[in-house]
C-alpha cells in the first residue's frame, strides 16, 4: 500500500470553493428584491391631517402634494397649479389612481382647485391623503 504525500495534496485541497457562497448571496438578493414594498413618494415633506377613517390605496399611480407654502408638487416635480391637470394626465392610467398629500397648512381653496383641475383632465379616481389617528 502506498501512502499519499500530505504536502502534494494540501496545495490542491487548500482552496476555498467560493461557488455555493456566491449561489447563497444571490438566493438572497432575489428574495429581498421581490419581498421590498416600493413606496411612491411626492417629493416634499408633507405634515398630513389625521383621519380615524383613513384606508391605504394600493393603485395609487401618482401622488401630488401640496405644501403650506402653496406649491403644488407632482412625483418630485415642482408644478404649477394651473398645469397639474395636465401633468396627471400624462402619468396616470386607466386603472391607476391619484393621490393629494395636502399639507395641514395649505389652504383649502388650492386643494379644491387642484382636485378640480385633475378632474377636468379626466382623471375620476383620486383620494386626498390623511394620517390615521385615534377616533
Amino acid at each position: 500500500m502506498r501512502r499519499r504525500r500530505l504536502g502534494s495534496d494540501s496545495d490542491e485541497a487548500s482552496e476555498v470553493n467560493l461557488t455555493p457562497m456566491l449561489d447563497v448571496v444571490f438566493i438572497m438578493l432575489i428574495f429581498f428584491i421581490v419581498t421590498t414594498s416600493f413606496i411612491k413618494e411626492s417629493g416634499v415633506e408633507i405634515e398630513r391631517p389625521e383621519s380615524s377613517d383613513a384606508t391605504p390605496r394600493p393603485n395609487a399611480q401618482v401622488m401630488v402634494a401640496l405644501t403650506a407654502e402653496g406649491a403644488v408638487w407632482v412625483d418630485g416635480e415642482a408644478v404649477d397649479a394651473h398645469r397639474v391637470g395636465e401633468r396627471v394626465a400624462e402619468l396616470v392610467s386607466d386603472e391607476g389612481g391619484v393621490v393629494i398629500q395636502a399639507d395641514r397648512e395649505s389652504t383649502t381653496g388650492l386643494l379644491v382647485e387642484v382636485m378640480e383641475r385633475i378632474r377636468q383632465a379626466g382623471v375620476e379616481e383620486m383620494a386626498v391623503a390623511a394620517t390615521r389617528g385615534t377616533p
